[in-house]
């Protein structure tokens, strides 16, 4: 089996920058960001309108680029875990994780014995169709898998410690958004003081338990900020605000407005 590019990237220290996929559903797509230079791409299925089918189609042109493919999906449970690694897919993004006990669910779900209880699957695109049955091969697809935790609630930073230091936890992010509208300052003049200081306290868990840290940038200034704070994996906006504000630059640009 091919080992897990975006995992020996963090292995070796590389700070990797990506974006998110969230509407363009063309396999393409993964060439021209490799071809740009990221270095992963993270496909939205909680918000977005992707397929299972449309998915293990990118999960195929990812490994053959060698481009690393992270998944987010729409609930952090053993159905939806089991399906995307069967499909080749080996880089969980879990949404809504607030307590130690769901984390642990989610590593059990994606590891096999002794590390957890994965289903077996069969021979197919997450083994690159070579024998998936022996112990070996088990053992390797446990130390390909990984797994990052979204906290995006009061609640899951109440527990941040207990679920940073749950063993087969790869990587900590928040959810902005959603963390802000909890907070109650969604949109107001103190969401990102507040969401600073929330950042601070998950790098702070994430060093503490040597955990990697990954988080969403919505500018190039904001990115380079992560990048010097030691976040090592960026994902910068997505690919429909990147493409809009492109072209409406580009559009106003020529129209001379």
């Amino acid at each position: 089996m091919r080992p897990n590019s975006l995992r020996a990237a963090i292995h070796r220290g590389d700070v990797l920058i990506g974006t998110w996929l969230t509407a363009l559903r063309t396999p393409a797509i993964l060439a021209l960001l490799k071809s740009a230079g990221l270095d992963f791409v993270r496909i939205d299925m909680e918000h977005g309108g992707f397929t299972v089918e449309t998915v293990a189609d990118m999960a195929v042109l990812a490994r053959s680029l060698d481009l690393g493919l992270v998944v987010r999906p729409p609930v952090a449970n053993r159905e939806w875990i089991t399906q995307l690694l069967d499909i080749g897919i080996w880089n969980l993004h879990c949404p809504q994780v607030d307590t130690p006990e769901h984390a642990a669910e989610i590593v059990a779900a994606a590891h096999y014995a002794p590390m957890g209880l994965r289903g077996m699957g069969p021979r197919g695109t997450a083994t690159d169709f070579e024998n998936a049955g022996s112990p070996e091969a088990r053992a390797f697809a446990n130390s390909e898998v990984f797994i990052t935790v979204m906290l995006e609630s009061r609640k899951a930073f109440q527990h941040l410690d207990a679920i940073a230091a749950t063993p087969g936890v790869d990587a900590l992010t928040l959810g902005p958004h959603d963390l802000a509208q909890e907070l109650g300052v969604l949109d107001s003049p103190d969401q990102e003081q507040v969401l600073d200081k929330k950042r601070g306290e998950l790098i702070s868990a994430a060093r503490k338990h040597g955990k990697v840290t990954t988080m969403l940038a919505s500018s190039v200034a904001q990115s380079r900020k992560l990048r010097d704070a030691g976040i090592q994996m960026i994902a910068y906006a997505n690919e429909v605000e990147v493409l809009h504000g492109a072209f409406a630059n580009v559009v106003s640009a020529i129209r001379g407005s």
